[in-house]
């Protein structure tokens, strides 16, 4: 990303208490060098970068043995072939650098917890495209498997409700709902909260 996106993007994150700048790279290649030693919890890659684009530097992150570094990727371009290939290997955000920095600031923090958001600029149009294209599921065993509480949390964590707000409204902690998140992943087969909202 540009040197002067990249400074004023540092400058944001200096002003938080929670948050903090590990490194600042100028291209892919570095990126994937530098989240290496040690990983830090969020990447931030824009999508065109010199030597390798962000997507390809976050392929390689995401891709290493036990990486736990979640992925930002941030965009001029509104293109949804760049999102769809983000979400596709396990991006955690995806930003148009044009949002306030306040709101790229919340994305870091979300995706360092383990969840994700996409600009909401994209999410309309991604859920009508992927509403068009899904095709029912020829069994239902999968999700049969789930229990009633199981799938109550499913619907919530469907309507983009955080952990916490689930937990608001149906009366129970935190924790019990990242039990019941992490449980319906593992019983349907997903990776991630953004692989069961699809």
């Amino acid at each position: 990303m540009a040197a002067m996106f990249r400074s004023g993007l540092k400058a944001v994150l200096g002003t938080q208490d929670d948050l903090c700048c590990a490194a600042e790279v100028a291209d892919g290649q570095a990126a994937v060098d530098e989240t290496g030693r040690p990983a830090p919890d969020v990447a931030v890659l824009d999508v065109r970068m010199p030597r390798l684009d962000g997507l390809g530097a976050a392929e390689r992150i995401l891709g290493r043995p036990g990486n736990t570094t979640k992925i930002i990727v941030l965009t001029t371009y509104d293109d949804d072939s760049y999102v769809y290939r983000a979400l596709h290997m396990g991006a955690g955000g995806f930003r148009l650098k044009s949002a306030p920095p306040e709101e790229t600031i919340a994305a870091i923090r979300i995706a360092a917890r383990g969840d994700a958001l996409i600009d909401p600029s994209v999410t309309r149009r991604l859920i009508s495209r992927f509403a068009g294209s899904i095709a029912p599921p020829a069994s239902s065993t999968a999700l049969e498997r789930l229990t009633a509480r199981e799938h109550e949390v499913l619907m919530l964590v469907a309507q983009a409700h955080s952990n916490t707000e689930i937990a608001q409204r149906l009366g129970i902690g935190d924790e019990t709902v990242k039990t019941h998140v992490s449980r319906i992943l593992a019983k349907l087969g997903l990776r991630d909260r953004t692989q069961a909202v699809m």
